[in-house]
């Protein structure tokens, strides 16, 4: 891969070394043969890891957006979209192509509101929480594997991945709820919602016949059942779209390799039928030691690898994570262990004292001699920090988020900020907002009115705009001034 530029330190070099195996997974189903699916993964891995850097390094650590692999496995698709409409759609699988041009593919790239509602809610949640949910239950690594990749504890992984089940839901069940929806499904998102969060609830009659007729409900339910195990479709649907369901057999059909449970040899491993005819074979021979030892010793001498007339999906499918024989994006990267990842939400260091306008000098008399220069007096230092975020943006709109953090316990809080350019804000969660003029105030919801000392505040909104689309400014926390990035 020669436009990407090499591994910044040693855990950059060991996450491209786990990533470029979903990716080359991913792009060979999107192409017809082998050698496309090395560019088309070659070109997605670049444009996909640029992206992941610029992002980290506007605002480090308080960016919304997809983990990892997933942010990659986006820009595959990404990628194959530029290929169709740059005239190399020949190159790709002719279902993938009816795809993109298709208005399921549209959604992915149309107004927030109108996209996946998991590929939403999974945005939506802390990253560290996202890429346990991701690695568990897309990737389908072990809960101890997953555990040693994010520096947390073996023993209580299992309770987070279920504490991080629920909040999926939450999330989900809030972005369906901001969905622009008709009145009869809006009347059944509280009910569906109930429903979805027992193993042993029941579903209402009345409602399964809503869910039976209305995409949009039936699409948030698959994303709301915490019971039953369909939150891996669910995600891989809702963040990759086509080809999700071969996507998923793949990484659980890797994830067994990688754990050895095929064998020792690596892309020799066999499958899962193969497997068990093995295990018959192997019993039928014990009473022949001669027999047992001469198949042992041509085990041993078996050469590592995969036969040249194995068929592209079965190698795929069988070979491990940066297999030997996969082109790695690297030079021999590092394969030490990512460094740990926090769950809390970054607290930065109470912002500088700013000085104001210094006061207007006495009067000067006639003098030779030059008056003194006052001594600026310093404002009260900010007791609040604001971080404005982007997310996306479109020809008469866009989404953002904003984070505030304060150095003082609140009991109840209120932003308010300006829009320069004569945006309006809209559809908002976990805030109630007002506009008068370019004047915005945001406002707590009930559940999120206390925030402790150096707490942080978060909420997002979707807005309007007519022409340019700067930042806000002077934002002020219950009245008080807030710095800003």
């Amino acid at each position: 891969m020669s436009d990407l530029p090499p591994p910044q330190d040693a855990a950059e070099a060991a996450l491209f070394a786990e990533c470029w195996d979903a990716v080359l997974s991913y792009a060979d189903l999107c192409t017809a043969g082998a050698g496309t699916a090395h560019q088309l993964a070659d070109e997605a891995f670049t444009l996909g890891m640029r992206e992941l850097r610029a992002a980290q390094g506007a605002v480090r650590g308080r960016t919304a957006r997809l983990p990892v692999i997933p942010q990659l496995l986006t820009a595959v698709r990404e990628t194959a979209a530029g290929w169709e409409s740059a005239g190399k759609g020949h190159k790709l699988d002719p279902d993938l192509r009816l795809w993109l041009n298709s208005e399921a593919a549209a959604r992915y790239t149309g107004p927030p509101l109108g996209r996946p509602v998991a590929l939403r809610g999974l945005r939506d949640m802390p990253e560290a929480d996202a890429t346990l949910l991701w690695l568990a239950e897309v990737e389908s690594l072990p809960l101890p594997s997953v555990a040693r990749r994010l520096g947390m504890d073996p023993l209580t992984t299992g309770a987070e991945l279920d504490q991080v089940r629920v909040l999926f839901h939450d999330r989900c069940h809030r972005a369906h709820r901001d969905t622009p929806l008709d009145a009869e499904c809006r009347s059944y998102a509280r009910l569906l919602d109930a429903v979805t969060r027992s193993p042993g609830a029941e579903t209402p009659e009345d409602l399964s016949r809503h869910l039976a007729i209305c995409v949009p409900c039936a699409e948030a339910a698959a994303c709301l059942r915490l019971h039953g195990g369909g939150i891996p479709a669910a995600l891989a649907g809702g963040v990759i779209g086509w080809g999700s369901l071969a996507y998923l057999e793949r990484r659980r059909r890797a994830a067994e390799v990688r754990l050895g449970m095929g064998g020792p040899s690596g892309p020799g491993t066999r499958t899962d039928d193969e497997a068990a005819r093995g295990r018959v074979l192997r019993g039928s021979l014990l009473a022949a030691a001669g027999l047992i030892s001469a198949v042992a010793l041509g085990v041993t001498l078996m050469p590592f690898g995969t036969p040249d007339d194995t068929d592209v999906s079965a190698r795929d499918d069988q070979k491990p994570i940066a297999a030997p024989d996969t082109p790695h994006p690297t030079p021999a990267p590092s394969r030490s262990a990512a460094p740990a990842t926090t769950r809390t939400i970054p607290v930065p260091a109470s912002p500088l004292p700013t000085p104001t306008r210094n006061p207007a000098p006495p009067a000067r008399k006639p003098s030779a001699t030059p008056p003194p220069t006052p001594t600026p007096t310093p404002s009260t230092p900010t007791t609040c920090h604001v971080a404005y975020h982007l997310d996306d943006e479109w020809s008469d709109g866009f989404q953002a988020s904003l984070h505030i953090t304060t150095d003082t316990p609140l009991s109840d809080w209120q932003l308010t900020w300006t829009f320069p350019d004569g945006q309006h804000i809209g559809q908002t969660w976990d805030a109630t907002p007002h506009q008068t003029g370019a004047q915005v105030t945001a406002e707590a919801k009930s559940y999120n009115q206390s925030v402790p000392a150096h707490g942080t505040i978060a909420f997002g909104f979707v807005g309007t705009r007519d022409g340019g689309n700067g930042a806000p400014r002077s934002f002020r926390l219950n009245g008080a001034p807030c710095a800003t990035d």
